[in-house]
């Protein structure tokens, strides 16, 4: 063989490579066509300066390429602005797992319809936006989602209950939005892992469903809503919840008969209408955070534990609550 030819061989390919760049690029052509639309559906933003035709999407800002398909598999702009609604484009993107727009004030609209086509998804969120609408229902068809973070938005309507249908679900976030009607009974019934629940800032009414009970939550926060009767459900001396907010609901329940479990280091319960007294059992707890301020609450505070080790802030406004770290009781 001619020693010249495989030299001849390696120019060619240089040459070809350099008259047509996308042979050379890692970045797959549709998903470069796709994300070209994106840019353009949001009027050319700077934030989306890296995004130019002649270069490998590959090595854009905001995107990611799998390293072994080289598809893109992520796209994350939370820095800079877009304005205007989620193209539907977004849905062309066939293999993206993270789908990410965080602080984009000017993000409006409802969310994009187009996404139930992300088979892949893992984690999407769509927070600190102007974004309205409700939370759509197709949401729950994504199965492959670990983390759905809707927060910081306009939403109003309803939760929709087949959220629970997530299999993959390590944590929900509906908080500070303007979501009403009640919690889904079907939160008690989430198929596979049981996600940690955001629901404050919202004007949630009703009661908790009882169905809470069946299943061991790590995090609740259901602060700051209109919930009412009895939130009992959520504790319980086999579960393995960490830290419960429900400040600042319409809850009325009797405390002294509520068995927390073990693993509880932080309980917010201030403005409600709480009634019984402090259970002995909290003394067992390591617990970092305690506020049980503007109930109903009575008699002694217990001794031992961490209960003597907050200050007078965490107890009072209650109906006659007494004791250390409060007056001496009479």
């Amino acid at each position: 063989m001619d020693v010249k030819f495989p030299t001849l061989l390696c120019l060619t390919l240089l040459f070809t490579a350099i008259l047509n760049p996308a042979l050379s690029e890692l970045c797959n052509q549709e998903d470069k066509k796709v994300l070209l639309q994106i840019k353009k559906a949001f009027n050319d933003p700077y934030v989306l300066t890296s995004w130019k035709p002649e270069t490998d999407c590959c090595d854009w800002y905001c995107v990611t390429c799998d390293s072994t398909t080289n598809r893109i598999n992520s796209l994350t702009i939370f820095a800079g602005q877009v304005s205007g609604q989620i193209p539907a484009q977004v849905g062309d993107l066939p293999y993206l797992e993270t789908l990410e727009f965080h602080k984009q004030p000017n993000l409006t609209g409802p969310i994009q319809p187009s996404i139930v086509k992300l088979k892949s998804l893992k984690f999407l969120r769509l927070s600190w936006t102007n974004i309205s609408g409700s939370v759509p229902d197709f949401l729950s068809q994504l199965k492959n989602l670990t983390f759905l973070d809707l927060s910081f938005s306009n939403l109003t309507g309803s939760i929709p209950s087949s959220l629970s249908q997530l299999p993959n679900l390590n944590a929900l976030h509906l908080d500070r939005n303007k979501l009403t009607g009640h919690i889904p009974k079907s939160f008690g019934e989430f198929h596979g892992s049981v996600p940690e629940l955001y629901l404050s800032h919202n004007q949630l009414s009703g009661n908790i469903p009882t169905s809470l009970a069946k299943l061991d939550f790590n995090r609740i926060d259901f602060s700051r809503n209109k919930l009412e009767g009895d939130a009992s459900m959520i504790f319980g001396l086999n579960k393995t919840t960490q830290i419960v907010d429900l400040s600042r609901n319409l809850l009325e329940f009797n405390l002294s008969k509520v068995e927390f479990s073990k693993s509880l280091i932080s309980l917010d319960l201030n403005h409600n209408k709480i009634t019984g007294g402090i259970p002995v059992g909290l003394t067992q707890l390591d617990l970092q955070f305690l506020n049980v301020s503007y109930n109903r609450l009575c008699g002694q505070i217990p001794v031992g534990g961490k209960l003597q080790s907050f200050d007078s802030s965490t107890y009072f406004h209650n109906r006659c609550l007494c004791g250390a770290p409060l007056p001496s009781c009479k």
